[in-house]
Protein backbone atom coordinates (compact mmCIF):
# COMPACT_ATOMS: atom_id res chain seq x y z
CA UNK A 1 0.00 0.00 0.00
CA UNK A 2 1.52 3.04 -1.08
CA UNK A 3 1.94 6.26 2.03
CA UNK A 4 0.81 9.97 1.26
CA UNK A 5 3.15 12.45 1.90
CA UNK A 6 3.53 12.78 5.63
CA UNK A 7 4.39 9.23 5.30
CA UNK A 8 0.56 7.53 6.79
CA UNK A 9 -1.08 5.25 4.40
CA UNK A 10 -4.54 6.50 3.59
CA UNK A 11 -6.39 3.39 5.46
CA UNK A 12 -4.36 4.27 8.98
CA UNK A 13 -5.39 8.09 8.35
CA UNK A 14 -8.59 7.40 7.97
CA UNK A 15 -9.10 5.47 10.74
CA UNK A 16 -7.46 7.94 12.68
CA UNK A 17 -9.93 10.88 11.03
CA UNK A 18 -13.12 8.35 11.56
CA UNK A 19 -12.11 7.73 15.34
CA UNK A 20 -11.17 11.60 16.46
CA UNK A 21 -14.70 12.31 14.58
CA UNK A 22 -17.04 9.90 16.66
CA UNK A 23 -15.19 9.96 19.80
CA UNK A 24 -16.70 12.36 22.45
CA UNK A 25 -15.76 14.14 25.61
CA UNK A 26 -18.06 12.08 27.49
CA UNK A 27 -16.55 9.22 26.65
CA UNK A 28 -12.87 10.66 27.57
CA UNK A 29 -14.74 11.88 31.33
CA UNK A 30 -16.01 8.25 31.55
CA UNK A 31 -13.19 6.30 31.18
CA UNK A 32 -10.80 8.82 33.37
CA UNK A 33 -13.88 8.42 36.27
CA UNK A 34 -13.10 4.70 35.96
CA UNK A 35 -9.12 4.99 36.37
CA UNK A 36 -9.50 6.89 38.99
CA UNK A 37 -12.01 5.26 41.04
CA UNK A 38 -10.87 1.71 39.54
CA UNK A 39 -14.76 0.13 39.79
CA UNK A 40 -17.83 1.03 38.22
CA UNK A 41 -20.32 1.76 40.77
CA UNK A 42 -18.83 4.44 42.10
CA UNK A 43 -17.33 6.10 38.79
CA UNK A 44 -21.22 6.00 38.15
CA UNK A 45 -21.66 7.98 41.44
CA UNK A 46 -18.90 10.40 40.99
CA UNK A 47 -20.52 10.98 37.39
CA UNK A 48 -24.09 11.62 38.72
CA UNK A 49 -25.01 8.38 36.21
CA UNK A 50 -26.20 5.32 36.39
CA UNK A 51 -24.18 1.99 36.34
CA UNK A 52 -25.75 0.63 32.97
CA UNK A 53 -24.88 4.39 31.49
CA UNK A 54 -21.29 3.95 32.35
CA UNK A 55 -21.03 0.60 31.00
CA UNK A 56 -22.59 1.47 27.99
CA UNK A 57 -20.18 4.30 27.22
CA UNK A 58 -17.17 2.23 28.30
CA UNK A 59 -18.51 -0.45 25.21
CA UNK A 60 -18.50 2.31 22.96
CA UNK A 61 -15.06 3.56 23.78
CA UNK A 62 -13.58 0.42 23.58
CA UNK A 63 -15.47 0.01 20.21
CA UNK A 64 -14.08 3.07 18.87
CA UNK A 65 -10.55 1.91 20.55
CA UNK A 66 -11.05 -1.04 18.52
CA UNK A 67 -9.10 -2.55 22.14
CA UNK A 68 -10.21 -3.62 25.64
CA UNK A 69 -9.57 -0.71 27.69
CA UNK A 70 -10.68 -2.01 31.26
CA UNK A 71 -11.07 -5.41 32.74
CA UNK A 72 -14.26 -5.80 34.90
CA UNK A 73 -13.92 -7.94 37.76
CA UNK A 74 -14.97 -8.80 41.46
CA UNK A 75 -11.96 -6.96 42.99
CA UNK A 76 -12.96 -3.60 40.65
CA UNK A 77 -11.98 -2.25 37.12
CA UNK A 78 -8.12 -2.81 36.26
CA UNK A 79 -6.64 -1.17 33.08
CA UNK A 80 -5.09 -3.19 30.28
CA UNK A 81 -1.82 -2.14 28.90
CA UNK A 82 -3.89 -0.27 25.75
CA UNK A 83 -5.96 1.66 29.14
CA UNK A 84 -2.66 2.22 30.44
CA UNK A 85 -1.54 4.06 27.16
CA UNK A 86 -5.02 5.44 26.54
CA UNK A 87 -4.85 7.09 29.96
CA UNK A 88 -1.77 9.07 30.03
CA UNK A 89 -3.35 10.97 26.74
CA UNK A 90 -7.17 11.26 28.47
CA UNK A 91 -5.40 12.74 31.40
CA UNK A 92 -3.89 15.62 28.88
CA UNK A 93 -7.09 16.27 26.87
CA UNK A 94 -9.01 16.38 30.18
CA UNK A 95 -6.39 18.97 31.91
CA UNK A 96 -6.77 20.61 28.46
CA UNK A 97 -10.45 21.58 29.10
CA UNK A 98 -10.36 21.74 32.58
CA UNK A 99 -7.38 25.28 31.49
CA UNK A 100 -9.56 26.47 28.72
CA UNK A 101 -12.95 26.37 30.73
CA UNK A 102 -11.09 28.05 33.71
CA UNK A 103 -9.59 30.48 31.35
CA UNK A 104 -12.70 31.37 30.15
CA UNK A 105 -15.19 31.13 33.70
CA UNK A 106 -12.00 33.13 35.25
CA UNK A 107 -10.44 36.02 32.83
CA UNK A 108 -11.74 38.43 35.20
CA UNK A 109 -10.76 36.91 38.70
CA UNK A 110 -7.76 34.89 38.31
CA UNK A 111 -7.78 31.38 40.36
CA UNK A 112 -5.68 30.24 43.20
CA UNK A 113 -3.22 28.42 41.95
CA UNK A 114 -2.58 25.19 43.79
CA UNK A 115 -0.20 22.31 43.74
CA UNK A 116 -1.50 19.08 44.07
CA UNK A 117 0.70 16.42 45.98
CA UNK A 118 0.44 12.55 47.24
CA UNK A 119 3.00 11.55 50.15
CA UNK A 120 3.02 8.17 52.44
CA UNK A 121 2.21 8.88 55.67
CA UNK A 122 5.90 8.07 56.43
CA UNK A 123 7.03 10.37 54.13
CA UNK A 124 4.43 13.44 55.03
CA UNK A 125 5.81 14.16 58.66
CA UNK A 126 9.68 14.38 56.74
CA UNK A 127 10.72 16.58 54.83
CA UNK A 128 7.11 18.17 53.20
CA UNK A 129 6.43 20.43 56.69
CA UNK A 130 9.37 22.30 55.79
CA UNK A 131 9.20 22.57 52.16
CA UNK A 132 5.31 23.50 52.29
CA UNK A 133 6.79 26.22 54.51
CA UNK A 134 9.10 27.33 52.20
CA UNK A 135 7.07 27.28 49.31
CA UNK A 136 4.44 29.63 51.17
CA UNK A 137 7.53 31.93 51.68
CA UNK A 138 8.37 32.18 48.32
CA UNK A 139 4.79 31.95 46.73
CA UNK A 140 2.12 33.50 49.96
CA UNK A 141 -0.98 33.01 47.56
CA UNK A 142 -0.31 29.33 46.47
CA UNK A 143 -2.35 26.57 47.64
CA UNK A 144 -1.31 23.26 48.46
CA UNK A 145 -3.22 20.11 48.80
CA UNK A 146 -1.68 16.73 50.01
CA UNK A 147 -3.50 13.48 49.99
CA UNK A 148 -2.04 10.79 51.99
CA UNK A 149 -2.49 7.13 51.67
CA UNK A 150 -0.40 3.70 50.24
CA UNK A 151 1.64 3.78 47.76
CA UNK A 152 -0.52 1.90 45.05
CA UNK A 153 -3.08 4.06 46.09
CA UNK A 154 -0.55 7.73 45.13
CA UNK A 155 0.51 6.21 42.27
CA UNK A 156 -2.76 5.40 40.62
CA UNK A 157 -3.89 8.76 41.35
CA UNK A 158 -1.06 10.22 40.03
CA UNK A 159 -1.70 8.14 36.50
CA UNK A 160 -5.17 9.25 36.77
CA UNK A 161 -3.94 13.11 36.77
CA UNK A 162 -5.66 13.83 40.54
CA UNK A 163 -2.14 14.54 41.33
CA UNK A 164 0.76 16.83 39.86
CA UNK A 165 3.80 14.05 41.59
CA UNK A 166 3.92 12.10 44.79
CA UNK A 167 6.81 11.47 47.54
CA UNK A 168 6.56 7.75 47.75
CA UNK A 169 8.95 4.61 46.63
CA UNK A 170 9.24 2.64 43.70
CA UNK A 171 6.75 0.09 43.05
CA UNK A 172 6.78 -3.36 40.80
CA UNK A 173 7.07 -2.16 36.82
CA UNK A 174 3.40 -3.03 36.53
CA UNK A 175 2.55 0.40 38.35
CA UNK A 176 5.94 2.03 37.21
CA UNK A 177 4.47 2.17 33.49
CA UNK A 178 4.39 5.90 32.33
CA UNK A 179 6.19 6.53 35.34
CA UNK A 180 9.42 7.74 36.20
CA UNK A 181 11.12 8.01 39.86
CA UNK A 182 14.26 10.21 40.76
CA UNK A 183 15.96 9.71 44.09
CA UNK A 184 15.50 11.95 47.10
CA UNK A 185 17.15 10.07 50.00
CA UNK A 186 17.84 6.34 51.48
CA UNK A 187 16.22 5.99 54.92
CA UNK A 188 16.66 2.74 57.74
CA UNK A 189 14.20 1.93 60.24
CA UNK A 190 14.66 3.38 63.45
CA UNK A 191 13.17 2.01 67.06
CA UNK A 192 12.45 5.01 69.46
CA UNK A 193 11.05 4.72 72.89
CA UNK A 194 10.67 7.92 75.07
CA UNK A 195 12.71 9.16 77.64
CA UNK A 196 13.01 6.92 80.75
CA UNK A 197 11.79 3.91 79.24
CA UNK A 198 13.17 0.76 80.68
CA UNK A 199 14.93 -0.53 77.75
CA UNK A 200 17.24 2.32 78.57
CA UNK A 201 18.31 1.27 81.73
CA UNK A 202 18.58 -2.89 80.36
CA UNK A 203 21.93 -4.07 81.73
CA UNK A 204 25.09 -4.06 79.32
CA UNK A 205 24.68 -1.41 77.83
CA UNK A 206 21.80 -1.53 75.93
CA UNK A 207 18.54 -2.84 74.81
CA UNK A 208 18.63 -5.81 72.48
CA UNK A 209 15.88 -6.86 69.76
CA UNK A 210 14.73 -9.93 72.41
CA UNK A 211 13.94 -7.50 74.80
CA UNK A 212 11.89 -5.19 72.66
CA UNK A 213 9.33 -8.03 72.05
CA UNK A 214 8.22 -7.62 75.82
CA UNK A 215 6.98 -4.04 75.38
CA UNK A 216 3.79 -3.75 73.20
CA UNK A 217 4.67 -2.43 69.68
CA UNK A 218 3.81 -0.32 67.13
CA UNK A 219 4.56 -1.02 63.73
CA UNK A 220 3.58 -0.33 59.81
CA UNK A 221 0.61 -2.09 57.90
CA UNK A 222 0.86 -5.00 56.31
CA UNK A 223 1.91 -4.85 52.93
CA UNK A 224 3.90 -1.73 53.08
CA UNK A 225 7.55 -1.39 52.66
CA UNK A 226 8.31 -0.27 56.16
CA UNK A 227 6.85 -3.45 57.41
CA UNK A 228 8.35 -5.64 55.50
CA UNK A 229 11.70 -4.43 56.63
CA UNK A 230 10.36 -4.49 59.73
CA UNK A 231 9.78 -8.40 59.80
CA UNK A 232 12.48 -9.04 58.27
CA UNK A 233 14.91 -7.42 60.91
CA UNK A 234 13.31 -9.59 63.58
CA UNK A 235 13.85 -12.30 61.30
CA UNK A 236 17.54 -12.01 60.67
CA UNK A 237 17.68 -12.18 64.53
CA UNK A 238 15.58 -16.08 64.89
CA UNK A 239 12.89 -13.46 66.05
CA UNK A 240 9.27 -13.38 65.14
CA UNK A 241 6.80 -10.18 64.92
CA UNK A 242 4.36 -10.51 67.33
CA UNK A 243 0.71 -10.55 66.48
CA UNK A 244 -0.40 -8.24 69.35
CA UNK A 245 1.24 -5.28 67.51
CA UNK A 246 -0.50 -1.97 67.20
CA UNK A 247 -0.54 -1.89 63.02
CA UNK A 248 -1.21 2.04 61.91
CA UNK A 249 0.03 4.16 59.12
CA UNK A 250 -1.46 7.29 61.05
CA UNK A 251 2.57 8.50 62.38
CA UNK A 252 0.85 10.63 64.98
CA UNK A 253 -1.11 7.99 66.46
CA UNK A 254 2.30 6.11 66.93
CA UNK A 255 3.98 8.87 68.09
CA UNK A 256 1.66 9.76 71.02
CA UNK A 257 1.59 6.03 71.31
CA UNK A 258 5.72 5.96 72.15
CA UNK A 259 5.15 9.32 74.09
CA UNK A 260 2.60 8.41 76.21
CA UNK A 261 3.51 4.55 77.20
CA UNK A 262 5.81 1.95 77.40
CA UNK A 263 5.16 1.32 73.82
CA UNK A 264 8.26 0.74 71.00
CA UNK A 265 7.59 2.56 67.90
CA UNK A 266 9.65 0.34 65.14
CA UNK A 267 9.38 3.49 62.11
CA UNK A 268 11.60 4.80 59.25
CA UNK A 269 14.05 7.30 60.73
CA UNK A 270 13.21 10.15 59.40
CA UNK A 271 9.15 10.14 60.85
CA UNK A 272 10.88 10.59 64.33
CA UNK A 273 14.07 12.45 63.48
CA UNK A 274 12.42 15.54 65.05
CA UNK A 275 10.96 13.91 68.02
CA UNK A 276 14.86 12.46 68.30
CA UNK A 277 16.80 16.08 68.25
CA UNK A 278 14.57 17.63 70.64
CA UNK A 279 14.98 14.84 73.18
CA UNK A 280 11.32 14.18 73.31
CA UNK A 281 11.90 10.45 71.81
CA UNK A 282 15.28 8.25 71.71
CA UNK A 283 16.39 6.29 69.09
CA UNK A 284 17.68 3.15 70.84
CA UNK A 285 21.14 1.75 69.63
CA UNK A 286 19.69 -1.49 67.41
CA UNK A 287 21.03 -3.17 64.40
CA UNK A 288 18.79 -2.35 61.46
CA UNK A 289 21.32 -3.08 58.72
CA UNK A 290 19.59 -4.04 55.91
CA UNK A 291 15.94 -1.96 56.27
CA UNK A 292 17.62 0.61 54.22
CA UNK A 293 14.84 1.85 51.02
CA UNK A 294 15.06 4.47 48.48
CA UNK A 295 12.29 7.49 48.93
CA UNK A 296 11.99 9.94 45.48
CA UNK A 297 9.74 11.85 43.55
CA UNK A 298 7.48 10.04 40.97
CA UNK A 299 5.96 11.99 37.95
CA UNK A 300 4.27 10.82 34.53
CA UNK A 301 6.73 10.63 32.26
CA UNK A 302 4.59 12.62 29.43
CA UNK A 303 3.70 15.42 31.66
CA UNK A 304 6.57 18.34 32.33
CA UNK A 305 5.28 19.53 36.26
CA UNK A 306 4.04 22.83 36.24
CA UNK A 307 5.69 26.24 37.16
CA UNK A 308 4.83 25.56 40.82
CA UNK A 309 5.26 22.00 41.05
CA UNK A 310 8.66 22.66 39.84
CA UNK A 311 9.02 25.14 42.66
CA UNK A 312 8.19 22.59 45.58
CA UNK A 313 10.10 20.01 43.52
CA UNK A 314 13.36 21.90 43.73
CA UNK A 315 12.54 22.91 47.78
CA UNK A 316 12.23 18.89 47.87
CA UNK A 317 15.22 18.42 46.56
CA UNK A 318 17.25 20.93 48.32
CA UNK A 319 15.69 19.86 51.51
CA UNK A 320 17.03 16.29 51.07
CA UNK A 321 20.31 17.48 50.14
CA UNK A 322 20.88 19.10 52.91
CA UNK A 323 19.13 16.55 54.87
CA UNK A 324 21.79 13.65 53.62
CA UNK A 325 24.25 15.60 54.69
CA UNK A 326 23.25 16.60 57.96
CA UNK A 327 22.93 12.73 58.83
CA UNK A 328 26.66 12.01 57.34
CA UNK A 329 27.77 14.90 59.60
CA UNK A 330 26.14 13.53 62.94
CA UNK A 331 27.20 9.82 62.46
CA UNK A 332 30.93 11.26 61.93
CA UNK A 333 30.48 13.22 65.09
CA UNK A 334 28.71 10.28 66.52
Amino acid sequence: MKSNADGHTPTIVSAERQVSSRIRFRHVSCFLAIAQERNLRRAAERLHLSQPAVSKTLVELEALAGARLVERGRQGATLTPAGEHFLRHAVGVSHALESAVAALAGAQAPATVVVQLGALPTVASGLLPQAISRLHAQRPHAGVRLRTGTNAELLTALKAGELDFVVGRMAEPSMMQGLSFELLYAESLAVVVRPHHPLLAEPGGGASLQSVLAYPLVVATTGTVPRHHTETMFQSHGLRLPAACTETLSTSVARLLALRSDTVWITPERVAQDDVDHGWLVKLPLPTTGSAEPVGILLRSAVAPNELSSTLLDILRELAQASTAGKHHRKKAG
